[in-house]
């Protein structure tokens, strides 16, 4: 008896790894976030599903960890991976109540990279990932994250930039940024990343600040170093002048 927790990645079969195919594959039940099962079920139109909403997630793994015990093969997916903001952590966690089965993380291609990948390079020196979402952390912890990134000089990539309930927060967050970095810093963001609707754009804090956007947006914000080329967003590492 095995769980997977599986991060898929945005969606789309074909950025889903060959680890992630292959453990899904290999469960008997598919357990996931309502929208996330929606994105991969035709893929493995042949497997059982389970799902639920937003705020349930301790439920899902305590029903993975029980179907597990029946002597199934569980995949706990997460979209991205599903160690990076996914549901990695809440198995061990509450695996510690279920020693007879047996835990397999396997990761995925999480929005940084992906999105990352389609703006061009922005992240080829530290970089540091922040979630605007205060359902889990409050807000006073994370405009400190914001603050200190921002002054070390990170690049910065934002996670669940807003919300109906949160539609100030990028620029709350823009805000907090632009008393380290310049209007002019290199900035861009990314939506639906791997799905219909995919769509990316370069731009400046300045601007960015005054950008409308949604839980499927993963924004970046760029160093004092990372600049355009060719229409692509980059951060060089350095190498030319080595």
């Amino acid at each position: 008896m095995k769980i997977y927790v599986v991060g898929f990645g945005a969606g789309n079969f074909e950025g889903m790894t060959i680890a992630a195919e292959k453990a899904i594959s290999e469960s008997d039940l598919i357990v996931g976030y309502t929208v996330y099962v929606d994105l991969i079920k035709k893929y493995f139109s042949n497997k059982q599903f389970f799902s639920t909403g937003m705020k349930q997630e301790k439920d899902r793994v305590i029903l993975a960890f029980e179907e597990a015990l029946k002597g199934k093969n569980v995949s706990l997916i997460c979209s991205g991976d599903s160690g990076v903001y996914g549901m990695a952590s809440l198995a061990l966690e509450i695996g510690e109540n279920y020693p007879q089965v047996e835990i397999i993380i396997v990761s995925g291609v999480t929005a940084a990279i992906g999105g990352g990948a389609l703006l061009g390079a922005p992240l080829s020196h530290d970089f540091a990932v922040i979630s605007l979402s205060d359902l889990l952390t409050p807000w006073s912890k994370i405009e400190k994250r914001l603050a200190c990134a921002a002054e070390a000089d990170f690049v910065i990539v934002l996670y669940n930039p807003s919300s109906k309930k949160r539609a100030d927060y990028l620029k709350k967050a823009c805000e907090i940024i632009l008393k380290y970095r310049s209007e002019n810093t290199v900035c861009g963001y990314v939506k639906n990343i791997g799905r219909n609707g995919e769509e990316s754009r370069i731009m400046t804090l300045l601007d960015l600040k005054n950008t409308s956007v949604d839980m499927f947006t993963t924004v970046f914000i760029g160093s004092s170093e990372t600049k355009i080329i060719n229409g692509k967003m980059v951060t060089p590492r350095g190498y030319q002048n080595v």
